[in-house]
């Protein structure tokens, strides 16, 4: 497999996003949310908000992003996904790697946070992230919400 490029998102990829997203629905992400996707993507770019896109054989596989809050020292990983077609072909880990990268370079950031669904703890945990809360129905029916934490000092 040819390996991803990831670069920051512009206008031009916003399609290609939600195409991205689309193709993630139901399973990963509630229909209701696409709305919310969208109006993020339209406020990009936004220097606390970082968001990549990878890219390979010059179409957009995956993207995602950060929020970051200096303030608190923490940076939320956001609206990450991968094309549904290309799951478990190693884009999803080189997304996530992507945006620890992102945190680690941000100064005064100490931990990672991200909420996703009951289908994609394991794959965080494996990242070394920890489940802090779990709230049944938390992004639509049957899509429970999973906050999870990673602290970055050691990582």
């Amino acid at each position: 497999m040819t390996q991803p490029v990831a670069r920051p998102y512009s206008a031009e990829d916003q399609a290609a996003c939600l195409a991205l997203f689309d193709s993630n629905v139901p399973q990963y992400f509630a229909p209701s949310e696409r709305a919310e996707f969208c109006v993020w993507l339209q406020n990009l770019p936004h220097p606390d908000r970082p968001y990549l896109v990878l890219s390979q054989h010059g179409a957009a596989v995956a993207c995602g992003g950060l929020m970051l809050e200096p303030a608190t020292g923490q940076a939320t990983m956001v609206w990450g996904m991968v094309d549904r077609r290309l799951h478990r072909q190693g884009l999803g880990t080189v997304l996530t790697r992507e945006r620890i990268g992102l945190a680690l370079a941000c100064p005064g950031i100490t931990r990672l946070h991200l909420s996703t669904s009951q289908h994609s703890t394991a794959f965080y945990q494996g990242f070394g992230f920890a489940i802090t809360r779990i709230v049944p129905d938390g992004f639509a029916a049957g899509l429970d919400q999973y906050d999870m934490t990673l602290p970055l000092s050691g990582a």
